[in-house]
């Protein structure tokens, strides 16, 4: 069942949309996503490959390992309440602003990391530093994606929304090829190196990157619904507040459908990397590398998914992921426990597929559950308190390897549990969908 938010026919005066506008607005969503996730993946590698060795030197290798993704963990903590802060600025003062705040404390932060010293040099001050950083990252990804992926839907004809929401989502893959190949790049180099200063120029690209998609970012004009609501003063003056007295229901959708998106693709990527190189003994290298043939795959799922949601709707489409996920996550882990880096390989790109399934559709799912006065808030705390949630799982699933006697089917079991309560958050999505029926397309 669809709802509208409007009757049915535009009004004179109704913002107006394009397919070029909205194509040039995907784009500079698209490039400040790369960004953010760029930041976010080499963090996630960084701590399963170099921050438990190099910042938590005091603890014993499990606890480094634990304490090393609870730091990864933090940044997904703060990520609620970014959403919170750049919500407000979103739906009270423009989508625009925020994402220009937002892009420049990822793309700072992430350098900083680059720079900073490590336990050797400065002791308990470089864990902490380093938490402090992963702190300001979640709390501008906080705002970030909710904010890129409610301006390119709210610059969409209302049939082509979900293709523009899925090349934000495309941002995800392509960070994922851009990180994996520089730490691979910088694995080749002798391990005193890569300790040394090896592993600190992947972060330290953010700079250029940043200033790229600053660059962009800039000539992007703001939301021609949201210039509609500003005429009509409609903002509202505490949208998250209102979120959770008004849409508190919708509020718990948005946050079982963007589980698996988030969750699973950091069980796949981050505690694989590390369960694999640290558990398994398998090539550093190999694990890195899987995760690059996985991105490819994504990118092309994720393209095809978005128009897909376009014919059978979104919610359709993120309940046959989490199902998919669920039935797959044993064989997954199981192919990975071979040790092969054929099987590894298969098996990481297979399981990216499928929660990519879910993932693609997740922009244009979450914005048609909120109104526009409501919307960058709505959307980037359902997100974010699904990414809190999931963003510790790492942590859990390497926890769960110690009860479980180095055996996988913690990790498969979680992955499951995760799976399932998107695919619910889909069936009841769908369900619960808006459309924004003031928009007047031009040809």
């Amino acid at each position: 069942m669809t709802t509208s938010l409007n009757p049915p026919g535009a009004p004179a005066g109704a913002p107006r949309v394009s397919g070029s506008d909205a194509g040039k607005i995907a784009r500079a969503a698209f490039v400040g996503t790369a960004l953010e996730w760029y930041d976010y993946y080499l963090f996630g590698t960084a701590a399963a490959l170099v921050f438990n060795r190099l910042f938590f030197t005091d603890l014993n290798p499990t606890a480094a390992l634990l304490a090393s993704f609870a730091t990864f963990g933090v940044g997904f903590a703060a990520r609620p309440l970014g959403a919170i802060i750049f919500g407000y600025v979103g739906d009270r003062y423009g989508r625009r602003p925020a994402l220009l705040i937002t892009i420049v404390m990822i793309g700072v932060a992430t350098a900083l990391i680059g720079l900073l010293p490590d336990f050797a040099t400065i002791g308990l001050a470089a864990p902490i530093l380093l938490a402090v950083l992963r702190l300001v990252q979640g709390l501008a990804v906080g705002g970030e994606w909710g904010g890129a992926v409610t301006m390119a839907v709210e610059h969409a004809p209302a049939d082509k929304r979900g293709r523009y929401a899925a090349l934000v989502q495309v941002g995800s893959p392509v960070a994922t090829l851009l990180a994996s190949t520089a730490f691979t790049l910088v694995l080749l180099l002798p391990s005193e190196s890569f300790d040394a200063w090896g592993w600190r120029i992947p972060f330290l690209l953010a700079i250029p990157m940043l200033l790229v998609a600053l660059w962009i970012r800039l000539k992007v004009e703001e939301s021609p619904i949201f210039k509609d609501l500003l005429a009509q003063e409609d903002t509202v003056k505490v949208p998250a507040f209102e979120v959770f007295r008004n849409a508190g229901g919708r509020l718990m959708v948005a946050v079982l459908a963007a589980l698996l998106g988030v969750g699973g693709f950091y069980m796949i990527t981050t505690f694989v990397v590390s369960y694999g190189s640290n558990t398994l003994g398998v090539e550093r290298s190999v694990m890195v590398n899987a995760t690059l043939v996985a991105a490819v795959a994504q990118i092309i799922v994720t393209i095809f998914m978005g128009r897909l949601a376009e014919k059978i709707g979104p919610g359709k489409v993120t309940m046959w992921g989490g199902i998919l996920s669920a039935l797959l996550a044993f064989p997954i882990f199981a192919m990975i426990d071979t040790k092969s880096p054929l099987m590894i390989t298969l098996a990481i790109t297979l399981g990216i597929v499928l929660i990519a399934v879910a993932y693609a559709v997740n922009g244009a799912l979450l914005t048609e559950l909120f109104p526009p006065k409501l919307r960058y808030s709505g959307v980037a705390l359902g997100y974010n308190i699904a990414g809190a949630t999931s963003g510790f799982m790492p942590m859990l699933a390497t926890a769960m390897l110690g009860v479980s006697g180095n055996a996988s089917w913690g990790a498969a079991l979680i992955l499951v549990v995760i799976s399932l309560l998107t695919a619910l958050g889909g069936i009841l999505g769908e369900r619960l969908r808006v459309q924004d029926k003031q928009l007047v397309a031009d040809s």
